[in-house]
This record gives C-alpha cells, structure tokens and sequence, in this order.
C-alpha cells in the first residue's frame, strides 16, 4: 500500500524533471543558432515537444528560462566573489569592487546572450520587474556593502547615497550601456573596466 501511495508523485517528479530537461535543452540550442530576442517561447516549446500550457506552467516568460540556464554559472561567480573575499578581507573596499566588478565583465561576456534574456524579457523592460531579477538584488548587495565600507572608510564621502551609487554601476553594467561601449563605442572590456573605474574614483 505504501509503494502504491507514493509511485504516482515519484513519477509525476520524473517526468517533470524530464520536461524541464527537454525545455532547457531546446533553449538553448535555438539561443545559440538564433540568439536569444529571435526566439519565441511557442518555438521553444515546439523545439523541446512539449504543450505550450507546460513549458508556461514552468516558465512565465523567457526571463524566467534564461535564468534557470544562467543559475549555475551565476552561483559559481557570487562563490568565486566569496572565496576571493575569504582570501582578501583586509583589502581596501574600492580594490574589492574594482576584482569584483572585472569578475562581472569577464561573466557577462561569456553568457551575454542568457543575460540579455534574463534582462530584457517582455516584462523585465519595466524598472521594478528589472530589480526584482535575483542576479539584480545579489549583485546590488554586494555594491551597496562595498560603497559603504568605502564611505566608512572615508575613501568616499560620508554624505554618498550607496544605494544611488550601486543603482548607477548596474545601470553602467547592464546590457544596454555595455553593449553600446562594446559595439558601438568599439571598447574591449578592459578599456570599459578601466572608464568604470576612474568614472566611480576607484
């Protein structure tokens, strides 16, 4: 009786995880022949053989996917930022944020296209939804603590909103700026470190 009981949940598990599998390899198959605006969610779904109701039951938007195919290289930089820190502790908070922010870079270089689906989204073109993005918050965590420690130690003044200041280098980090200075400004990632840099007096 107990087997009976619990088979339908193990199976219904795995043939979710089967689907999730399919949906996320589909993804990024056509993400790497088309790139990530060029294709629709009903592609996605026709791509991975599943329902349209089933690959939005699991993902509202292709935000939400990106995110989910982006989440372990993302943890694997915040971790990379920590064992850095664990390493680094008494270092100066603007040489913190100036490894960090050449971290970023170097990140969104090599996933530029998930991160532009993670960003810009149907609904993530509206401010509130843009900072409601997971990698949003962490990453503004980890500037407002630094832009802190830095007005604490008085390398900035005392009087600087760090919250302001942390909005501004995501604003500066986001695809949309970093793309125009990679693009169209013609800038390699270092001269864009470098301009980051002196732009915020690190």
């Amino acid at each position: 009786m107990k087997e009976t009981d619990t088979s339908p949940p193990r199976s219904e598990r795995r043939d979710a995880a089967a689907n999730r599998q399919r949906i996320l390899d589909a993804a990024l198959r056509l993400f790497e022949q088309h790139g990530v605006e060029a294709v629709s969610m009903n592609q996605i779904a026709s791509e991975a053989q599943v329902g349209p109701g089933t690959l939005y039951r699991r993902y509202k938007n292709k935000s939400e996917l990106c995110l989910d195919l982006i989440r372990d290289s993302a943890d694997l930089l915040f971790e990379e930022y920590e064992s850095y820190l664990e390493q680094h502790r008494t270092e100066p908070a603007q040489e913190q944020l100036k490894y960090f922010i050449r971290l970023f870079i170097r990140f969104r270089e090599k996933k530029s296209q998930l991160l532009i689906g993670v960003e810009d989204s149907s609904q993530t073109n509206r401010p509130k939804s843009r900072t409601s993005s997971p990698i949003y918050n962490e990453l503004n965590k980890i500037f407002v603590s630094l832009f802190d420690k830095m007005a604490a130690s008085e390398t900035l003044s005392a009087d600087s909103d760090s919250v302001f200041k942390a909005d501004m280098l995501q604003m500066v980090l986001s695809r949309d700026f970093y793309s125009i200075q990679r693009d169209v400004r013609g800038l390699s990632p270092e001269s864009i470190f470098e301009q980051i840099c002196f732009m915020f007096h690190l």
